[in-house]
């Protein structure tokens, strides 16, 4: 009697993202990624951080739906002015009958734009110093990173305080000047990392196949920096909100009536005794923004950070 053979099973995809020995490029690559989604999901603080910049984004882009008042027009100064929390206005109102929850709303869209920005502007320019300053090394790595210490020598936001100063006031040039006060940091760890891979036998192979100094730095060694660098920015991205907050608390920020979280406590810091929610909502607002972006850092440093121990 002829032996019959049963179909052999086909792996399931988490079979086949876990597989030892992947078949492909693209098996490889996602394989990791899922086993840095399932080490970050066991840490739930991390989620927590993610939880908390997620619902920012989604506040900023649907924040037209969720606002149930003007950001900008306010309502009746004899009677809708200084109004405590209520069913209509579920934060209060401030001095000009604006609603803060509306504010607030509206206000996450000048948040993240800041936090994108700057990180946009910022890590570039600091990863291509770095690794440019650890690679070629020499006067090159010496001019470079004297020019990186003189920034270091000055708290950030003195730093942006003072090219505010000389750029004018505005949301545009506080976003300008925070990134020019942030690459530093991003610039010393890439200049760390790429020390330590610059002398690697897989660096030397390359070298000696004819690459040059340019094409190994953006194929080869920038990618092995960018995990360090992500998570500093990621960290660092809490900083970034509270000087942009101290910038509009100062005024130099985001103008009225831009409903700008810093802006929001400078304007009820005068109502602070009798009307605490005009100055303490928006502050509130800040903290948990903040918590989220270093709790998402610090998860992200533990699955992305080589050196850390599993």
């Amino acid at each position: 009697m002829a032996e019959t053979h049963s179909p052999a099973r086909r792996p399931t995809w988490r079979e086949w993202l876990t597989d030892t020995e992947p078949a492909s490029r693209g098996q490889a690559r996602l394989g990791r990624a899922y086993l840095a989604w399932r080490s970050f999901t066991g840490n739930p603080l991390a989620m927590v951080g993610l939880f908390i910049v997620v619902g920012l984004v989604l506040v900023a882009i649907f924040a037209d739906v969720l606002a149930t008042h003007s950001p900008i027009a306010g309502g009746d100064l004899r009677t809708e002015r200084l109004k405590p929390p209520s069913a209509e206005f579920w934060l209060g109102t401030d001095h000009q009958a604006r609603d803060i929850y509306s504010r607030l709303v509206h206000g996450s869209r000048l948040t993240l734009m800041v936090v994108m920005l700057v990180a946009v502007i910022a890590m570039p320019v600091g990863l291509i110093v770095g690794t440019v300053a650890g690679y070629v090394g020499g006067w090159v790595d010496a001019v470079l990173m004297r020019v990186t210490d003189i920034f270091l020598a000055f708290p950030r936001l003195i730093l942006a305080l003072a090219f505010v100063a000389a750029l004018g006031p505005g949301i545009e040039n506080a976003i300008i000047a925070i990134a020019i006060t942030s690459w530093p940091p991003y610039a010393r760890i890439a200049r760390a990392e790429t020390l330590t891979i610059r002398k690697s036998d897989f660096i030397a192979a390359v070298r000696l196949q004819g690459a040059s100094t340019a094409r190994i730095i953006a194929r080869h060694v920038m990618p092995l920096c960018m995990s360090s660098v992500i998570v500093r920015v990621t960290l660092d991205m809490a900083g970034i909100i509270l000087i942009a907050a101290g910038l509009g608390f100062l005024g130099l920020g985001a103008q009225p009536p831009s409903p700008e979280w810093g802006a929001m406590i400078a304007a009820g810091r005068q109502h602070i005794i009798d009307f605490w929610w005009v100055a303490t909502m928006p502050g509130i607002a800040i903290f948990i923004v903040s918590l989220g972006f270093n709790l998402l850092g610090d998860g992200l440093r533990d699955v992305l950070d080589p050196k850390a121990a599993k």
